[in-house]
């Protein structure tokens, strides 16, 4: 049987207090629950700890050895604990956070020197990938996804939405013109995803309800590529204000057919798993981009 920090305790607590009684009152417990973890702790060593005399308790000399190593013991769990506490309120060590390439480039990179400052003792680890990840094989604590979530082997936390526009750079409908209808797209050069097809439905009115499927003329993995895509004036795409809020506010794309588009938010949600005990260093990160990003964010 192994000593147990209770017994260690009780023994340093009747040695500062000089009985049971003052042990037992310091510790709120019972006497008898001290002198019980007395005995059993006299047991585990077998050897008599303290003598018991008419008018008080007294070390003996393996008692002495005995209680040096004890006062150890404890402090080294009591700093260990200042040291956890502290780290809850100065979160450390390495975070591994993944996220598709455009979201990582323009939601989460341009908040990590602020980050950094706030929680210097965090190691940042940033991957980019376009498509779902296993988050237990690529070591990742958490992942950004958009898009509704189907794994429930997952915990998942809003942290943003942002909204779907159609938009076009001002050289290329300087040249090609701007649809007047959703169904003149059909005229347009239509910049599209390889995968999921989910994303080649638009949000516009027409025909087909609220979603127009469109039948791209060129495709990519990444809305990244895309985005570069419809700045250098090759077509028309659908895409995240994430990724093109700058792009608008500064002209470079402008949105085309405003009134046929049906507000659609794309949710943004960091996971991890569910038997994850979420570390200081994983919950801080979430207060922090959830709090920049909001969950309302209007681009």
């Amino acid at each position: 049987m192994k000593t147990t920090v209770d017994e260690l305790q009780a023994f340093t607590a009747v040695v500062d207090g000089g009985s049971i009684t003052a042990a037992a009152e310091h510790l709120g417990q019972t006497v008898s629950g001290i002198s019980r973890a007395l005995g059993r702790l006299e047991r585990k060593l077998d050897t008599t700890l303290l003598r018991r005399t008419t008018r008080r308790l007294e070390l003996t000399e393996e008692g002495r050895a005995f209680l040096a190593h004890a006062r150890a013991i404890l402090a080294s769990i009591d700093e260990a604990e200042e040291q956890m506490a502290a780290r809850r309120q100065k979160p450390a060590g390495r975070l591994r956070v993944n996220a598709a390439s455009p979201f990582m480039l323009h939601a989460i990179v341009p908040l990590v020197a602020e980050f950094r400052q706030a929680f210097p003792q965090i190691d940042l680890e940033l991957d980019t990938d376009d498509l779902n990840i296993d988050l237990l094989e690529r070591r990742t604590d958490i992942a950004i996804r958009i898009g509704e979530l189907r794994d429930s082997t997952l915990h998942a936390r809003p942290i943003a939405t942002s909204r779907l526009r159609v938009l076009a750079s001002p050289g290329y409908l300087a040249a090609q013109g701007r649809p007047k209808s959703v169904a003149s797209l059909a005229r347009h050069t239509l910049l599209g995803f390889t995968q999921p097809e989910s994303l080649n439905r638009w949000p516009l009115r027409g025909g087909h309800g609220d979603e127009w499927p469109i039948t791209p003329a060129l495709t990519a993995s990444s809305g990244e590529t895309l985005r570069q895509l419809a700045l250098e004036g090759v077509g028309i795409v659908c895409l995240a204000g994430y990724m093109t809020a700058a792009d608008t506010v500064r002209g470079d794309l402008v949105q085309v057919l405003a009134r046929d588009t049906v507000e659609v938010r794309q949710p943004i949600s960091a996971v991890y798993y569910r038997n994850t005990q979420l570390s200081a260093r994983i919950t801080c990160f979430l207060d922090f981009i959830g709090a920049r990003l909001g969950l309302e964010n209007p681009a």
